[in-house]
């Protein structure tokens, strides 16, 4: 990022030269603010300053409460100014600094979560953290400017005491953060604990997992799902399904335009916090499908569409490909969810009085609604089925249908009216990534070919402006573009951990996709660069392996960016360890690298004996477990035409994670443009080219080509 010298920032706010929506939104503050970066804590060192550490994000509300409240105050901006050097940190844009200081506040004040508010010392190391601090004392909650001075003075009159608690933060930091265990060894065993933890906390009534408030938890669902398609397990089957249903139904999904809100306050699901994310409608747009793939539910075949559909209409950039970040949850701080709530007489004035009895029926639209703020407002969520309603109000069922979608439709042609909560257009990789895996899942799956070309148009994107031999992969791919906000001040944000190894995975379901052999090469390059960058090759007291987030390169790191970290707890996206261990055994079963396996194995082994604690958080960790413990199943089906297509779509019937289905055109199947575990099989398969078949493959085993329907069924049933 552009770095101003030090007699530049010592008293004004440098975030105008900041490309973040987040940052820039704060530039009119009276806080003299500063990016991270050298020369922020070169002017905390020559000024004698702790430093004020902001962490946020441009969705959080309470991010953007506390700048009104405190941050806009030209008071305590000067309380501020005198006694700190503040930096403000988009924590989207910086996750490799967000989660060392979530940690520092874990082990100062017990808990995290945004704006997250840290003093450090003026090299960084936190010795105070927390997370919104009211401008005044309320809500139990110290007031920020006596929170302020009170540090202030501690740092001025007690400095001894303040270094040696800074020094045992970033000590508990680093400890808790790269902490494994090795166990007793590997085994499915450890996969039915985390399903047992997951379903022991499942909510039977309405879903999800534990109680208010309520997240999806997208890894542990594609692992339940996998378990209760592999095993027959009923419980698991349940937790999965149920919450998917319940979820769908509900508010947090936005029954309008489609979507999910990034949670909800309530055990229902009724009332969302209502910013939309990328990688929850990521996570959770795989879930649905890989839910229909598995129980034909056509439910949620449905939700994984209006998905698509949101995701296409408010979150990707369809000219040139890419998925934005996020869209806020609000207009502005005076409201609510305004935006996606209703009052009765709003809905009514926009319907027919026919249509308005269907909708306050089906969607839950009454005189007293759900929101705390504005108690007339109504969250829309469903507590009929079509069939349901259709019996209730004594009507044909497709009469009611009809009724139900012209009201959708009005309502929400009503909602475009309003102003629009804003759209982060920053393009992120590794969410980007996810979204490319989720799009080519759920067109396979639904057999839809616009969401194929889109991904696959993002991810050549992707590649052309976030990869170079030199520096490898930028976490940073674009920033909206904003006034004056040029290239000189779009300096490059290394790619971590989670880039590389989501990156890895959408190359592969490319090449799962397309046959093209460039997305398996490029799968190639990552994770040779994933594993020289990130991986823990030490042979020290905790015998190496595993991934640091960050690149271990040599130089001095900024501030708690010296702690090493070793991600493994799903928190919200999936772990960097389990998907780069993932991502290495796919590779491992196309290109037969042992050495990749190895390196999976091991990361996985380094943390076997803690892993069962994390529970739902360690959905990835299972899903790679089951990959390096199962023997991994291929599915080529070589053909064009109707023929090929009826056997692909038998081939994706049923989600496993060990298999990958493979559709090939006859002139792909030669040896030259294969990887080389599939280059050593399929072009001796007999009568290739001649006709529509599949071969599946279970491990180094193949079996005889199959040639219809009937004969892959039962051979993809006994290789799973």
């Amino acid at each position: 990022m552009f770095e101003p010298s030090a007699t530049s920032v010592e008293n004004r706010n440098n975030l105008d030269q900041a490309a973040s929506s987040y940052l820039r939104s704060a530039m009119h503050q009276p806080v003299y603010w500063q990016e991270w970066g050298e020369a922020a804590f070169a002017l905390a060192a020559r000024l004698g300053k702790p430093v004020l550490l902001d962490v946020g994000a441009v969705w959080c509300h309470w991010c953007h409460v506390m700048d009104r409240e405190s941050y806009e105050d030209a008071a305590l901006a000067a309380t501020i100014n005198e006694h700190f050097v503040a930096i403000k940190v988009d924590r989207d844009e910086r996750p490799d600094v967000d989660a060392r200081y979530q940690a520092a506040a874990q082990a100062i004040a017990g808990q995290g979560g945004w704006p997250l508010t840290a003093i450090l010392t003026p090299d960084g190391r936190p010795f105070f953290a927390g997370t919104y601090f009211p401008r005044e004392d309320r809500y139990g909650r110290p007031g920020f400017e006596r929170v302020l001075l009170t540090l202030a003075h501690a740092w001025k009159e007690q400095r001894e005491a303040v270094l040696e608690t800074a020094a045992g933060v970033l000590e508990a930091i680093e400890h808790g953060e790269t902490f494994a265990a090795r166990g007793d060894g590997l085994s499915l065993g450890i996969v039915d604990k985390l399903v047992a933890s997951a379903v022991g906390q499942f909510d039977e009534r309405y879903g999800g997992f534990g109680s208010q408030p309520k997240f999806p938890h997208p890894a542990v669902l594609d692992l339940l799902i996998d378990v209760a398609a592999r095993t027959g397990n009923e419980a698991a089957k349940r937790a999965a399904t149920v919450t998917l249903e319940k979820m769908a139904r509900g508010g947090v999904y936005d029954q309008l335009a489609g979507g999910f809100h990034r949670y909800s306050t309530d055990e229902r699901w009724v009332v969302p916090h209502f910013e939309k994310m990328l990688y929850d409608n990521a996570g959770l747009l795989g879930n649905y499908a890989h839910a229909f793939q598995t129980f034909v539910e056509p439910e949620f075949a449905e939700t994984a569409r209006d998905i698509l559909r949101w995701m296409d209409e408010w979150l990707s950039d369809r000219e040139r490909g890419g998925f934005y970040a996020s869209q806020d949850a609000d207009i502005s701080l005076d409201d609510d969810g305004d935006y996606f709530t209703w009052t009765r007489e709003e809905a009514a004035a926009a319907l027919t009085a026919e249509e308005m009895a269907i909708a306050e029926a089906y969607y839950d639209i009454g005189d007293l609604g759900d929101m705390h703020h504005n108690p007339k407002k109504n969250v829309l969520h469903r507590t009929f089925t079509v069939e349901q309603l259709a019996a209730r109000v004594k009507r044909d069922a497709a009469e009611t249908a009809a009724l139900i979608e012209s009201a959708r439709k009005k309502l929400y042609a009503e909602r475009l009216k309003r102003p629009t909560p804003f759209i982060d257009k920053t393009i992120y990789t590794s969410w980007n990534a996810m979204a490319v895996s989720a799009y080519l899942d759920a067109a396979r799956v639904l057999d839809l070919e616009s969401p194929r070309m889109f991904a696959l148009k993002t991810l050549e994107r992707i590649w052309a402006e976030g990869w170079t031999a030199e520096a490898g992969l930028a976490h940073v791919i674009a920033y909206p573009d904003e006034p004056g906000a040029g290239p000189d001040r779009r300096g490059r944000v290394a790619g971590v951990l989670d880039d590389y190894a989501m990156l890895t995975h959408a190359c592969v379901d490319a090449w799962e996709a397309t046959g093209e052999r460039r997305h398996y090469d490029r799968a190639i390059h990552l994770a040779e660069r994933m594993v020289a960058r990130f991986y823990d090759a030490g042979t020290g007291e905790a015998g190496g392996g595993g991934f640091f987030d960050t690149a271990q390169e040599q130089g001095e790191k900024l501030g708690a960016l010296k702690a090493r970290r070793k991600p493994v707890q799903d928190s919200p996206t999936p772990a960097g360890n389990g998907t780069a261990a993932a991502a290495l055994l796919r590779l491992e079963a196309l290109s037969g690298r042992k050495d990749f396996r190895e390196k999976a194995e091991a990361t996985l082994a380094a943390f076997a004996g803690v892993i069962e604690h994390y529970g739902l958080h360690a959905g990835s960790y299972g899903l790679a477990l089951e990959r390096l413990l199962l023997p991994p199943i291929q599915v080529a089906v070589v053909g064009a035409g109707d023929a090929a297509r009826r056997l692909a779509a038998v081939a994706m019937a049923r989600y496993a994670v060990n298999k990958a289905v493979l559709l090939l055109k006859p002139e792909q199947v030669r040896s030259e443009a294969l990887p080389p575990v599939l280059g050593e099989t399929l072009p001796n398969m007999p009568g290739v080219g001649e006709k529509a078949m599949a071969l599946v493959c279970r491990g180094t085993s193949c079996l005889p080509p199959a040639g219809t329907a009937e004969e892959l069924v039962e051979q993809i049933n006994s290789a799973v």
